[in-house]
Protein backbone atom coordinates (compact mmCIF):
# COMPACT_ATOMS: atom_id res chain seq x y z
CA UNK A 1 0.00 0.00 0.00
CA UNK A 2 1.40 3.35 -1.05
CA UNK A 3 0.75 6.06 1.57
CA UNK A 4 3.34 8.64 0.44
CA UNK A 5 1.32 11.61 -0.83
CA UNK A 6 -2.02 9.94 -0.11
CA UNK A 7 -3.31 13.14 1.49
CA UNK A 8 -3.31 14.82 -1.96
CA UNK A 9 -5.80 12.31 -3.34
CA UNK A 10 -8.48 12.82 -0.69
CA UNK A 11 -11.77 14.44 -1.67
CA UNK A 12 -12.30 18.04 -0.64
CA UNK A 13 -14.60 17.17 2.29
CA UNK A 14 -11.93 14.89 3.83
CA UNK A 15 -9.29 17.58 3.36
CA UNK A 16 -11.61 20.11 5.03
CA UNK A 17 -12.18 17.68 7.91
CA UNK A 18 -8.41 17.21 8.37
CA UNK A 19 -7.78 20.96 8.19
CA UNK A 20 -10.47 21.65 10.79
CA UNK A 21 -8.99 18.97 13.06
CA UNK A 22 -5.43 20.32 12.77
CA UNK A 23 -6.60 23.89 13.40
CA UNK A 24 -8.67 22.96 16.48
CA UNK A 25 -5.86 20.72 17.75
CA UNK A 26 -3.48 23.67 17.38
CA UNK A 27 -5.82 25.92 19.38
CA UNK A 28 -5.85 23.31 22.14
CA UNK A 29 -2.08 22.83 22.07
CA UNK A 30 -1.33 26.54 22.25
CA UNK A 31 -3.94 27.09 24.95
CA UNK A 32 -1.97 24.54 26.99
CA UNK A 33 1.20 26.53 26.38
CA UNK A 34 -0.58 29.69 27.54
CA UNK A 35 -1.41 27.85 30.77
CA UNK A 36 2.27 26.89 31.21
CA UNK A 37 3.14 30.56 30.82
CA UNK A 38 0.57 31.48 33.52
CA UNK A 39 2.28 29.11 35.99
CA UNK A 40 5.66 30.78 35.36
CA UNK A 41 6.98 27.39 34.19
CA UNK A 42 8.26 28.94 30.96
CA UNK A 43 11.63 29.66 32.59
CA UNK A 44 13.96 27.18 34.33
CA UNK A 45 13.70 28.94 37.70
CA UNK A 46 9.93 29.36 37.39
CA UNK A 47 9.61 25.66 36.61
CA UNK A 48 11.64 24.78 39.69
CA UNK A 49 9.41 26.94 41.88
CA UNK A 50 6.25 25.54 40.27
CA UNK A 51 7.12 21.95 41.19
CA UNK A 52 9.36 22.34 44.26
CA UNK A 53 7.78 25.40 45.83
CA UNK A 54 9.39 28.47 47.34
CA UNK A 55 8.21 28.30 50.95
CA UNK A 56 11.77 28.88 52.26
CA UNK A 57 11.92 32.27 50.50
CA UNK A 58 10.33 34.74 52.91
CA UNK A 59 10.58 37.54 50.34
CA UNK A 60 8.54 35.74 47.67
CA UNK A 61 5.53 37.70 46.43
CA UNK A 62 3.47 34.54 46.07
CA UNK A 63 3.99 31.49 48.28
CA UNK A 64 4.15 28.23 46.29
CA UNK A 65 4.29 24.81 47.97
CA UNK A 66 5.98 21.68 46.64
CA UNK A 67 3.55 19.52 44.69
CA UNK A 68 2.51 16.31 46.38
CA UNK A 69 3.20 12.86 44.96
CA UNK A 70 -0.43 12.22 44.02
CA UNK A 71 -0.65 15.56 42.19
CA UNK A 72 2.62 14.91 40.34
CA UNK A 73 1.56 11.44 39.23
CA UNK A 74 -1.77 12.84 38.01
CA UNK A 75 -0.03 15.61 36.06
CA UNK A 76 2.48 13.23 34.50
CA UNK A 77 -0.06 10.50 33.72
CA UNK A 78 -2.57 12.79 32.03
CA UNK A 79 0.00 14.75 30.06
CA UNK A 80 1.99 11.76 28.81
CA UNK A 81 -1.16 9.97 27.64
CA UNK A 82 -2.91 12.97 26.09
CA UNK A 83 0.14 14.43 24.35
CA UNK A 84 1.06 10.96 23.06
CA UNK A 85 -2.36 10.76 21.40
CA UNK A 86 -1.96 14.26 19.97
CA UNK A 87 1.34 13.31 18.32
CA UNK A 88 0.11 9.87 17.26
CA UNK A 89 -2.74 11.50 15.33
CA UNK A 90 -0.55 14.28 13.96
CA UNK A 91 2.13 11.73 13.01
CA UNK A 92 -0.44 9.65 11.16
CA UNK A 93 -1.31 12.68 9.07
CA UNK A 94 2.37 13.50 8.47
CA UNK A 95 2.84 9.90 7.26
CA UNK A 96 0.44 10.42 4.35
CA UNK A 97 2.04 13.66 3.14
CA UNK A 98 4.59 13.87 0.34
CA UNK A 99 7.31 15.27 2.60
CA UNK A 100 10.76 13.67 2.32
CA UNK A 101 10.93 10.35 4.19
CA UNK A 102 13.68 11.45 6.61
CA UNK A 103 11.77 14.59 7.57
CA UNK A 104 8.57 12.57 8.02
CA UNK A 105 10.40 10.07 10.20
CA UNK A 106 11.82 12.85 12.39
CA UNK A 107 8.47 14.63 12.74
CA UNK A 108 6.74 11.36 13.60
CA UNK A 109 9.23 9.98 16.15
CA UNK A 110 10.86 12.97 17.84
CA UNK A 111 7.78 14.10 19.80
CA UNK A 112 7.69 10.78 21.67
CA UNK A 113 11.32 11.25 22.72
CA UNK A 114 10.50 14.80 23.84
CA UNK A 115 7.46 13.59 25.79
CA UNK A 116 9.64 11.19 27.78
CA UNK A 117 12.38 13.79 28.29
CA UNK A 118 9.95 16.57 29.21
CA UNK A 119 7.74 14.70 31.65
CA UNK A 120 10.44 12.34 32.90
CA UNK A 121 12.53 15.46 33.46
CA UNK A 122 9.72 17.09 35.42
CA UNK A 123 9.54 13.99 37.63
CA UNK A 124 13.31 14.03 38.23
CA UNK A 125 13.20 17.79 38.88
CA UNK A 126 10.45 17.20 41.45
CA UNK A 127 12.74 14.60 43.05
CA UNK A 128 15.53 17.16 43.39
CA UNK A 129 17.58 16.66 40.22
CA UNK A 130 17.62 20.39 39.54
CA UNK A 131 19.60 20.36 36.27
CA UNK A 132 16.72 18.49 34.63
CA UNK A 133 14.88 21.80 34.33
CA UNK A 134 17.14 22.60 31.37
CA UNK A 135 16.39 19.26 29.69
CA UNK A 136 12.67 19.93 30.24
CA UNK A 137 12.98 23.36 28.64
CA UNK A 138 14.92 22.13 25.59
CA UNK A 139 12.69 19.10 24.99
CA UNK A 140 9.53 21.15 25.49
CA UNK A 141 10.69 23.74 22.98
CA UNK A 142 11.65 21.03 20.48
CA UNK A 143 8.28 19.31 20.94
CA UNK A 144 6.49 22.59 20.23
CA UNK A 145 8.62 23.29 17.15
CA UNK A 146 7.84 19.82 15.80
CA UNK A 147 4.14 20.42 16.46
CA UNK A 148 4.21 23.71 14.53
CA UNK A 149 6.20 22.28 11.60
CA UNK A 150 3.94 19.22 11.41
CA UNK A 151 0.70 21.21 11.59
CA UNK A 152 1.83 23.76 9.00
CA UNK A 153 3.16 21.01 6.70
CA UNK A 154 -0.13 19.11 6.88
CA UNK A 155 -2.16 22.24 6.15
CA UNK A 156 0.08 23.11 3.19
CA UNK A 157 -0.07 19.54 1.88
CA UNK A 158 -3.87 19.70 1.89
CA UNK A 159 -3.77 22.37 -0.82
CA UNK A 160 -1.87 20.13 -3.27
CA UNK A 161 -3.77 18.20 -5.90
CA UNK A 162 -3.44 14.41 -6.18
Amino acid sequence: MQIHGLIHTFPKYIKTFIAAFVLVLSVGYFTGLMFVNQTDSSSPDGMEINYLGNEENEEAEVMVFKKGEREMLTILHTHVLSISFIFFLLGGLVAITSLPAKLKSFLMVEPFISIILTFGGIYFLWNGVLWMKYIVMISGILMTLVFVVSAVAILLQLSKKG
